[in-house]
């Protein structure tokens, strides 16, 4: 086996391994070649080679996501870095580990006009979570802040940034390690719930009439179904939850814009809850956050081992557990409270859902129909990727099938990297995969087709509008040159050749009936396809504003 003859090389190398960081996304080139012989020619790696390092960051994101586990990402220098940043930003919004390790020029050739050269220290610094400025030679002081970043990504659930100078000659080997790297312990696990926190948390929940507990995006699994049972019965309690959250439960609230968009301010005040328990990431919905920072609760608990943000300005307690924690140490004191407060939910619910269908049943051929036609026919067992803009808020809109299970990148909620974190979810999941996105999204990010460990079962739904038709729905549309140039970025391109230059198989579709004919078999068919689904550019704003209307 080879190693490279450089010592900081193989403290990195070891210090990895010791850590369990053996999944390595590596985009060619030289300067990092060093540890790419070190990575690719020990067995005890797995190692990915993507190009694109703005897609390799998001196929390492996919990968990490699944895994549970850290990630590391190599590049070489210069430029190529600043490619990660945009897998960086959601990876720490979405308290994802990944380790960034970006090969350096030696601090004398910067900014002394030398090739592949620039600032990279602290270049990811307000997105990460510990970045290590490492010198050229291997020193005890580099195995510290080494192992400092691998730590502070496992236990922080965030990328970190490992900065690595080489000098030439770069691709020399030896056939043993000629360094013995530090290696730390790992970090303690998660604090647990005092017996002071349970206390107090039980006094109020155990005197509150009206609970609202608001699930953001989480992993399926993370709440054991005898608590989502007993939160079911409890009159005084109404959960919400969105597609991301992977939480089935017949009484949950589970498309929330359509419980509330209809709400007057009297619904509102009634709705108002005394006490908000969120956890999770990221919420969707823009219409229950206007909600709850207009009527805020009396109290807000957020639960989470890590982080709080005070979305509604009205934070009162951060309990650092992880929910299941949490949920698991309060309810055996935990008692039924006298309200009406979910049964006024269920009767909403009840009549919602009765228009939804009604609307549903004869609507026009839209968006709006695309979507529902598209997850009613997505068979149970699948892991399902979707893009972010309008692809995430239509999938709010409709049932999901508890089989599946949801992911999307909302920890900045950008349409960037969607596809390549797809594409690198699929190949970490024993799951066959699903990407719903938009044409836009699609079309950002068709490097991520540029892959050569796409699964043979990988499926892509494109819903194409002509481009952003997000921006109609939004407040601010007008039919004008600027708005149909700089918003909507109108287009006439489709994915056909795309398809066939990455080797899928290919369908499309412009109506009802030929969108129900290519989805008898597109889902369970065993090869890669896309399947491309036309939509009108200017109805579906009509359809999605009749849609809530409806609802009333």
């Amino acid at each position: 086996m080879d190693y490279p003859k450089i010592p900081l090389a193989q403290s990195i190398l070891q210090i990895c391994q010791a850590k369990g960081v053996t999944t390595v996304v590596i985009s060619p080139g030289s300067r990092n070649a060093p540890l790419t012989i070190g990575f690719a020619s020990n067995p005890d790696f797995k190692c990915y080679s993507v190009a694109d390092e703005r897609c390799a960051a998001f196929f390492a994101l996919g990968l990490a996501q699944q895994l549970k586990t850290p990630v590391a990402l190599l590049c070489t220098s210069g430029s190529a870095v600043l490619n990660y940043y945009p897998a960086v930003a959601e990876a720490f919004y979405s308290q994802i580990p990944l380790v960034v390790i970006s090969a350096d020029r030696p601090q004398s050739k910067i900014d002394i006009g030398d090739g592949q050269t620039i600032r990279q220290q602290n270049v990811l610094k307000s997105h990460t979570l510990f970045c290590a400025n490492l010198t050229e030679e291997a020193s005890e002081e580099n195995d510290k802040k080494i192992n400092k970043a691998i730590n502070r990504a496992i236990s922080k659930k965030g990328p970190v940034h490992i900065n690595a100078p080489f000098e030439e000659p770069l691709y020399e080997t030896v056939n043993k390690y000629s360094v013995d790297a530090m290696i730390e312990g790992l970090p303690r696990k998660a604090s647990k719930l005092s017996v002071k926190d349970i206390m107090a948390a039980t006094n109020i929940w155990n005197v509150a009439k009206k609970k609202l507990i608001l699930v953001g995006s989480l992993n399926p699994g993370e709440i054991a179904q005898e608590i989502l049972e007993g939160w079911a019965k409890d009159p005084s309690i109404v959960v919400m939850t969105e597609v991301t959250s992977n939480l089935h439960q017949p009484t949950f609230a589970s498309r929330i814009d359509t419980l509330i968009t209809a709400f007057g301010q009297k619904e509102f005040r009634d709705f108002r809850p005394d006490v908000l328990i969120t956890f999770g990431g990221m919420v969707v919905s823009k219409r229950i956050k206007a909600f709850l920072r207009s009527y805020k609760p009396d109290q807000h608990w957020h639960i989470d081992p890590l982080r709080a943000y005070d979305t509604f300005g009205a934070l009162s307690h951060h309990f650092k557990v992880e929910p299941a924690h949490f949920f698991e140490a309060i309810s055996p004191f935990a008692k039924a409270v006298k309200s009406n407060y979910s049964a006024k939910a269920a009767q909403l619910l009840e009549y919602r859902g009765n228009r939804h269908d009604v609307f549903t049943a004869s609507a026009p051929y839209s968006d709006f129909t695309v979507y529902e036609k598209i997850l009613s026919a997505l068979p149970e067992n699948r892991l399902l990727h979707i893009s972010n803009s309008a692809a995430i808020r239509y999938a709010q809109l409709f049932p999901m099938k508890q089989q599946v299970d949801v992911f999307c990148n909302r920890g900045t909620s950008g349409i960037d990297g969607s596809s390549s974190t797809a594409v690198g979810a699929s190949v970490a999941s024993d799951k066959p995969t699903v990407l719903i996105t938009g044409d836009i999204g699609f079309l950002y990010d068709s490097n991520a087709l540029w892959n050569n460990y796409i699964p043979s079962d990988f499926k892509i739904v494109i819903v194409n509008n002509g481009g952003g038709g997000i921006f109609r729905i939004l407040p601010g549309h007008s039919e004008t040159p600027v708005f149909n140039t700089f918003f909507e970025t109108s287009h006439h391109l489709t994915a056909e050749n795309l398809a066939k230059m990455y080797g899928f198989n290919y369908r499309n579709a412009a109506d009802p009936k030929q969108l129900e004919s290519e989805l008898n078999d597109f889902y369970t068919s065993g090869q890669k396809e896309i399947l491309e689904v036309f939509t009108p550019e200017k109805e579906n704003d009509k359809v999605l504003k009749d849609y809530f209307e409806a609802l009333a």
